[in-house]
C-alpha cells in the first residue's frame, strides 16, 4: 500500500490538533544538519523557556522540549532524508510524533512554538514533483486546468460567442464564414492567454496536453496561439468530446501515459478494470464484508481501497491480501472516478482470482 497516502493521513490528523497557547513545538532537520546541533538548540530553548511568565505555558513548553530531546537522542545520525518531529500538550495529554522515513529530503531547518504544529515540512514531502497544464478547447467553449498529483484543479472555463454554421449562399456565406473564423481565432487567442497566465507564472507546469476534436486541437496548436514556452512543453493532443471541467478529467484519462506515474496509472487502470468487470458480470466484489470474505478464501488478486478509507483499515486489508500474493492499490477519493467508487461501493472493492459465493 502507498506510504504517501499514509503520510497524508498523518498530516490531516496533525492539522486537527491545536494547543491552548504557543505550546506545540515543531522541529525539522534536513539531512545535512547534525542532530547534535539540534539537540543543543533544544537545550538552549529549554533554558530560555524559564523566562515564560505563565506557569502552565512554561511547564508545557519544557515538557515538549524534554520529549523532543529524548526522541532525538535515539538517533546516532540524521536519517537519510532528515526528520520532522512534533511534541506538545493536546487536550491535557503530552503528544509526540516523529517522521524519519520521508519520501523526499527535508528542505530546511525549523524550530517553532505555536498553537498549531507547522506542517509545511510534511506537506512538501508529499507535494508532487511536477504539475501539468490541461486545455480542452472547441470552437464553442473551453476549459483550462492543472493536474496536481492525481487531482484535476479547474482554472477557467468559458463559452465563446463563435457563430454557428450558416446555410446562406454566395458572398453572404463567404462573409459569414470569414467572420466565424475571425471569432474562432479571437477565442483561441483568449484561451491561449489564460493558459499562459495559469501555467507560466511562479509555478510553471512541466508539460501541457490539449484535448478536443482532432480538427480543433490542430487549429489551436498549429495556429500559433500558444506561448512558445508552452508550445515547447506540449506533450500531445487527445480526442476529448466535451470542453468542460468533466472534459479535463477525460483528458487526463486519455493522456495517462504522459501524466501519471506508474503507481497512479496502475490504480486508474485497475479501477477502470473493476468497473468494466462489474458491468460484464465478471469476477469482482465490493463492500467491506464481501471483500473480507474473499480475502478469507484467498480469492483477491487486486484490492482497491479509496484514500478516504481509514489508514488502519487500509493497512489491515492490504497486508492480508499481499500475504496471499495479491496486490493492494489506493484509489484517490477526490477524482471523478474515485468519488464514484467511494459513493457507490464504499471505497472497497476487489478483482478476484475466482468467484466466491
Amino acid at each position: 500500500m502507498s506510504d504517501t497516502y499514509d503520510l497524508r493521513d498523518s498530516i490531516a490528523h496533525l492539522e486537527s490538533l491545536d494547543g491552548d497557547g504557543t505550546e506545540l513545538v515543531t522541529v525539522s532537520v534536513p539531512p545535512e544538519k547534525s542532530l547534535r546541533s539540534v539537540r543543543e538548540r533544544l537545550a538552549g530553548e529549554h533554558a530560555s523557556a524559564e523566562n515564560i511568565k505563565a506557569d502552565r505555558t512554561r511547564d508545557r513548553v519544557q515538557r515538549a522540549l524534554d520529549r523532543l530531546q529524548r526522541t532525538l537522542r535515539e538517533y546516532d545520525e540524521t536519517p537519510e532524508n532528515g526528520l520532522v518531529a512534533y511534541a506538545g500538550v493536546v487536550d491535557g495529554d503530552l503528544r509526540s510524533f516523529v517522521f524519519d522515513d520521508l519520501p523526499t529530503p527535508v528542505a530546511a531547518s525549523t524550530y517553532r512554538c505555536d498553537d498549531r504544529f507547522v506542517l509545511d515540512p510534511l506537506e512538501d514531502a508529499v507535494a508532487p514533483d511536477e504539475t501539468f497544464g490541461l486545455v480542452v478547447v472547441e470552437r464553442g467553449r473551453a476549459a483550462v486546468g492543472r493536474l496536481v498529483g492525481e487531482r484535476v484543479r479547474p482554472v477557467w472555463s468559458s463559452e465563446s460567442q463563435v457563430m454557428g454554421k450558416t446555410r446562406a449562399g454566395g458572398q453572404s456565406a463567404q462573409r459569414f464564414a470569414r467572420e466565424r473564423e475571425r471569432q474562432a481565432s479571437e477565442f483561441f487567442g483568449q484561451v491561449a492567454d489564460v493558459a499562459a497566465d495559469a501555467f507560466l507564472g511562479e509555478d510553471p507546469v512541466a508539460g501541457l496536453v490539449v484535448g478536443g476534436t482532432l480538427t480543433t486541437t490542430r487549429a489551436f496548436v498549429d495556429g500559433g496561439y500558444l506561448d512558445h514556452r508552452l508550445q515547447e512543453r506540449l506533450l500531445g493532443e487527445y480526442a476529448v468530446e466535451y470542453a468542460t471541467e468533466q472534459g479535463l478529467e477525460h483528458l487526463v484519462e486519455q493522456a495517462s501515459d504522459q501524466l501519471l506515474d506508474a503507481e497512479q496509472r496502475a490504480a486508474r487502470e485497475h479501477l477502470d478494470d473493476f468497473f468494466a468487470r462489474l458491468r460484464d458480470g465478471d469476477d469482482v466484489t465490493y463492500g467491506e464484508a464481501a471483500v473480507e470474505r474473499a480475502v478469507e478464501f484467498g480469492a483477491v488478486d487486486t484490492l482497491l481501497l479509496a484514500s478516504s478509507v481509514p489508514r488502519d483499515r487500509r493497512d489491515e486489508l492490504g497486508t492480508a491480501v499481499e500475504r496471499q500474493g495479491g496486490e493492494g492499490l489506493v484509489v484517490p477519493s477526490d477524482t471523478e472516478r474515485g468519488t464514484q467508487f467511494t459513493d457507490a461501493f464504499g471505497g472497497v472493492g476487489a478483482l478476484l482470482r475466482f468467484p466466491v459465493n
